[in-house]
C-alpha cells in the first residue's frame, strides 16, 4: 500500500491522506473546493466543482492515474437542486469516458461547501 501526497492539491484537514494506492487501484479521499494553498473557493457550485476537479486531477496524476482511468466516482451534494449544475461541469471532465457514479445529498459537508467528490481509479502498472 502506498500513500499519495501532492502539494498541487489541498493538504488533508484531518487524520487522513489525499489518497491511497492498493495493488493497481487508487482510492482518493473526497476533494472539496479548496485550492492547493488552502483557500476556499466560495463561488457558485459550478466554480466549486471546477476546483474539486482541479484537485482530483492533481491527486490522480500523483498516483499515476488520470480521469480516463477512473472506474467509480461518488459525488456528495449539500443540495440536490445543484445536481444539474454539477452534472454540467462533471460532463466536461468525463465526456467520452463515463465511470460508474453515485450521487447523494448529505446534511452537511466540510467547511459548508456545496460539493465533494471522491474517485477510484486504475493506476499504471
Amino acid at each position: 500500500m502506498k500513500i499519495v501526497h501532492t502539494v498541487k492539491a489541498p493538504q488533508a484537514i484531518g487524520p487522513y491522506s489525499q489518497g491511497v494506492i492498493a495493488g493497481n487501484m487508487f482510492y482518493s479521499s473526497g476533494q472539496i473546493p479548496l485550492t492547493a494553498e488552502g483557500q476556499l473557493v466560495t463561488g457558485d457550485v459550478k466554480e466549486q466543482t471546477h476546483q474539486v476537479f482541479a484537485n482530483l486531477k492533481a491527486v490522480l496524476e500523483e498516483a499515476g492515474a488520470s480521469f480516463e482511468s477512473v472506474v467509480k466516482t461518488t459525488v456528495f451534494l449539500s443540495d440536490m437542486n445543484d445536481f444539474n449544475d454539477v452534472n454540467e461541469v462533471y460532463g466536461q471532465y468525463f465526456s467520452e469516458h463515463k465511470p460508474a457514479r453515485s450521487c447523494v445529498q448529505v446534511a452537511r459537508l466540510p467547511k459548508d461547501v456545496a460539493v465533494e467528490i471522491e474517485v477510484i481509479a486504475l493506476v499504471q502498472a
